[in-house]
């Protein structure tokens, strides 16, 4: 009989390090990846101490995976056949899986879980390499094989798998908790959003829109943003700020110099309303130190004064390069470079302060009432749910 990949197995990584809290991180893991397959309905799930087992039935096995390297929590996960633990079956699964057609090398490496399995691991290998030798012009490399045939041996099945895909890695995401995460149209703060969840950490997104000063296509470039994050960890709110009266104010109360730390700070103020209002427990920004003049750890000081909040900025130590090259690895650089204009970009100074005083950003605050103004920011945020299938549709 011809045997194809039925099964997915899934191996879990770092979670194996984390003591009593080991099932809860597989629950978590095991509820993400539901939530990541929902678009296929015919998958059944399993998951056990040391792997999660999926029955893919007749999905494509291609397009799970693309999606299953996206979720955090997995170290690897391989295509597997699944055969009764059973010394034939394992050995004709074996032969049938494989194009024996052009010749390559090979190596056979057998896992026995279950001990009262008759044959031990070195039984299996050499009887399933035999099999293979006689029948094609493959040949044995245990050092550097083109195809290496991986089998385990349980006391309800047995798993062939000639393949290994890298997963994304890090933790589930939701099990660090929840952070709000200020994304603009740049390159730096999807990247920062992508860092949090790989730690575990759901999140928010917070966009400070400033019509009629950035345009809608600005808004539906975040927006495409957030939806290229989202597959992650299944979807993404965001929370998008009516920023324009709350930023002339700005402009019309103090120092052109002091505008962008001012700004961040008020930025800062609406992020901790949200924070509060949605029960998260940090914020986060793309800020990288040095990158400009508002990043220096002087102005990062002002930014932090106006909140008691964790602020983590994932990205502070990486510089330029590193940062670009993590963002055309998980697919937003493309979008981040279009040239639309967030309120950062469009109002930015000539001059800006780089190392501003606390006690001058209180002093120009002083000069008119921004906590209403905040908090009617607050009150009129727009949210905006984002999924990752997209709309067939050309945004821009």
């Amino acid at each position: 009989m011809a045997y194809r990949y039925n099964h997915i197995l899934i191996r879990y990584g770092e979670l194996s390090l984390k003591g009593k809290n080991r099932n809860n991180f597989i629950k978590a893991l095991y509820d993400n990846v539901r939530k990541a397959l929902k678009a296929f309905p015919t998958l059944e799930f399993e998951k056990q101490h040391d792997r999660m087992y999926i029955y893919l039935h007749d999905e494509d096995s291609k397009q799970v995976s693309e999606i299953l390297a996206k979720v955090f929590g997995i170290s690897s996960f391989s295509l597997a056949i699944k055969v009764e633990p059973d010394l034939d079956q394992i050995i004709d699964a074996c032969y049938e899986s494989l194009d024996l057609t052009t010749p390559k090398t090979f190596k056979v490496a057998a896992r026995r879980s279950d001990k009262l399995f008759p044959y031990i691991s070195d039984e299996i290998n050499r009887k399933v390499a035999t099999k293979i030798l006689k029948n094609s012009d493959w040949k044995v490399d245990v050092h550097n094989p083109d195809v290496k045939i991986v089998v385990e041996v349980h006391q309800d099945a047995a798993y062939i798998m000639t393949d290994r895909v890298q997963g994304a890695g890090g933790y589930p995401v939701g099990v660090g908790g929840k952070a709000m995460v200020l994304l603009s149209g740049g390159i730096d703060s999807p990247v920062a959003c992508y860092l949090m969840m790989k730690r575990g950490v759901h999140i928010e997104c917070i966009h400070y829109a400033s019509p009629p000063y950035t345009s809608q296509n600005a808004q539906e470039k975040v927006m495409e943003l957030a939806r290229l994050v989202s597959g992650y960890q299944g979807d993404v709110l965001v929370h998008v700020v009516p920023f324009t009266d709350l930023q002339l104010a700005i402009y019309q109360n103090a120092d052109e110099s002091y505008a962008i730390t001012l700004m961040r700070r008020m930025m800062m103020r609406i992020a901790t309303g949200l924070a509060q209002k949605r029960h998260a427990q940090a914020i986060a920004t793309g800020e990288s130190i040095g990158q400009v003049a508002s990043q220096t750890l002087e102005s990062m000081l002002a930014i932090n004064d106006v909140t008691n909040m964790p602020i983590i900025r994932p990205v502070v130590c990486m510089d330029k390069v590193e940062i670009i090259d993590l963002s055309k690895k998980i697919g937003t650089y493309e979008t981040s470079i279009l040239p639309y204009e967030d309120c950062c970009t469009i109002f930015t100074p000539k001059n800006p302060v780089t190392k501003p005083r606390v006690d001058k950003c209180e002093k120009y605050e002083g000069k008119w009432d921004f906590d209403k103004m905040v908090q009617d920011c607050i009150d009129n945020t727009e949210d905006i749910w984002v999924h990752p299938v997209k709309v067939e549709e050309d945004l821009f």
